[in-house]
Parts: C-alpha cells; structure tokens; sequence
C-alpha cells in the first residue's frame, strides 16, 4: 500500500508540474511554435505520467488505451521541439502531422488489437523501437545543431531538456523491450520518482532562463549593419569592425563549412566572446543566419545586376557560399519573400 501511494503522489506531483508549465507557456508564449510544441510536449509526457508502467499488461483497458497513445505519439512532439528549439526558422508541415497520427495511432491499435491477440511482446517491441529511433534522431539533431546557437543561456539549458528526456526515454523503451512482464510496485514506483524529479529539474531549468531567450518572438531577419558603439565598447566595436571586414572585404562567408570557431581563430578571441558579439551586438540568434544573411545580400547584388543577368540562379548561389539551390532559395525568399528568380525578375523590370 505504501508504495501504491507513493507511486501515485509521484505521478500526481508530474502531472500537476506539467500542466502548470503548459499553462505558463501558452500564458506568456502563445504565439511562438517552439511554445506551443514545449505546451503540447508537457501534455503528452503528463499522459504519460498517468498510464506508464514498466513491463507488459495485457489486455489494456479501453480508458487506458488512448493514454498511452498520446504518450507514445509524444516521442513525435520531442523530436519537432528538438528541431524548433535549435532552429528559429522551422516551420511545422502537414507530413509532420500525419507522422504523429501514424505513431499514435498505430499505438492504439497495439493496446486494443495487437497486444490482445497474442502479440503483446511484438507490440511493445515494435512501439519502442519506434520510441528509440526518434530519440536518436532528437539527439542528432540537438548535436548538429547546437554549435550554431549564438545564445549562450539557452544553449546549455536546451542541451539539458534534450539530455534529460532523451536519457529518461531511452532507458524506458530498453526497459519495456527486455522486461517480459510485470516489473512489480517497487520498479513503477522508482521511475515515477525518478519522473517526477526530472520533470521538477526542467521546470526549474526553464525558470532560470530568460523566457525571451528560449523562446524567441518571431521577429524579421536582423540588419547586418553594426549598431554604433559607446565609449566603453570601444574594444568591442573594434572587433566587429574586423568582423566585418572579414565578411566585405574577404568574404569569408563563401568558405565552406566555416565554422564560428575558425572565425574567432581568424579574430584571434575565444570562440564564447564572438558568440556574444555577434548576438548581443548585432542581434543574431544563431550562427548560420548570420552567415547565410551575407550570402544573401552578394546574392541580391548579382541577381539585380544586368551585366550578370544570364548567369544562373544556382551559380550565384554557390559563388555566394551556399552548397545546393534548395537551401539558397529557402534562405532568399525568408529574408525577402520572394523567390532569387523573381526578385531577378521585379528587379529587371524596375530599371
């Protein structure tokens, strides 16, 4: 009886943290995605807090059954908040929906179907190898990506929610794959403790960090122009002058795959101080935009010049330092809302 009670109020305190951080983050963030997926993360992970259990029992009751869905189909919802977490320019498509629907759905239909039939330990199986191979893709994700974050407090506080939850369901989708049946009171009690304190951390993480800067409100791309210095920047000012004149004079930019560590290098200063540069100074969020915003602006000049005006769209591109056409007409039209072929175009037909 004792841990029966203990598990409950572990799963209750997960519960009631979660729904208080959706409640915060569609509060104060309702307009931004990377919310919205954090809001729609915590509430999967609480269906989760209230249906897991380590082990297979079967058969599932018809109530419990569309719990353990959402929980299973929130391994979705990680992934997507990886991505958007590191990445301010992704955009939720309708596949990316259509991939939660499968998941969920093919979830339930293990509890209610699958699982009763017979097949109870390929049902599990199946769902957490599932589990595991959008993990590893989080987890990917969050190591691609992080380098190119240029502020600091959420970087170390992404990497955190990232690890946390990628630790905690990785050790459970082993853990439901190599435990034939029931765990027992003490197994499920221990990992709602162990929830409920992780779940605790992260809230306590998040609440440590500037809002505004885990969450940023959608903003247009940011000038590359310097902002004026004051006296006491002057040592600052001097090395975005130098900057700068990496970028207009020697077009570092076109380099492939410079890195922000090999330009600090070429600046001679720790790599954490041109991070802050770059962001505070000149207000970039990542490293990547800073970069492809130059690009685009040598890519504009060719593109409205008429000496260049039979020179191909993806030459331009790649002169300007980008590796494929995909990726410089993504950038274009986000910094310009229109396409480099009809922002040739309108330019052409302006003179």
């Amino acid at each position: 009886m004792l841990l029966t009670n203990l598990e409950l109020a572990f799963r209750a305190a997960s519960v009631a943290l979660l729904l208080v951080l959706v409640a915060s983050l569609l509060s104060d963030f309702r307009n931004v995605l990377a919310a919205r997926l954090g809001a729609a993360f915590a509430l999967g992970s609480a269906a989760h807090a209230a249906s897991y259990s380590i082990g297979v029992s079967s058969p599932v009751p018809i109530w419990h059954a569309p719990l353990i869905a959402l929980s299973t189909g929130n391994i979705v919802v990680f992934w997507l908040f990886t991505r958007v977490l590191f990445d301010d320019e992704f955009r939720l498509r309708g596949w990316h929906g259509l991939i939660w629907a499968a998941v969920t759905a093919f979830s339930f239909v293990g509890c209610l179907w699958i699982a009763p039939g017979g097949n109870a330990r390929f049902s599990v199986t199946a769902v957490n190898l599932i589990v595991l191979g959008f993990i590893a893709l989080a987890v990917a994700q969050t190591i691609a990506s992080w380098s190119a974050d240029l502020v600091e407090r959420r970087r170390n506080v992404r990497v955190f929610i990232v690890s946390a939850a990628a630790l905690y369901g990785g050790l459970n989708a082993v853990l439901q794959i190599l435990v034939g049946g029931i765990a027992g009171d003490v197994a499920n009690t221990i990992n709602a403790g162990v929830l409920a304190c992780i779940v605790a951390a992260i809230a306590y993480a998040m609440m440590r960090v500037d809002g505004a800067d885990l969450f940023p409100a959608p903003v247009g791309a940011p000038a590359i122009v310097a902002q004026p210095a004051t006296v006491d920047e002057s040592a600052d000012q001097k090395l975005i002058d130098a900057l700068m004149r990496l970028m207009a004079d020697e077009r570092v930019y076109r380099q492939e795959n410079i890195t922000i560590g090999a330009l600090a290098g070429r600046l001679k200063i720790p790599e954490y101080r041109l991070r802050r540069l770059i962001n505070q100074r000149l207000g970039y969020r990542n490293f990547n935009v800073f970069l492809n915003n130059h690009r685009i602006e040598e890519a504009k000049a060719a593109l409205a010049d008429p000496t260049q005006a039979e020179v191909p769209v993806i030459t331009i591109a790649m002169d300007a330092g980008f590796q494929s056409l995909g990726p410089f007409n993504r950038a274009f039209k986000a910094v310009t809302g229109v396409t480099p072929t009809e922002y040739r175009r309108l330019k052409v037909n302006a003179v």
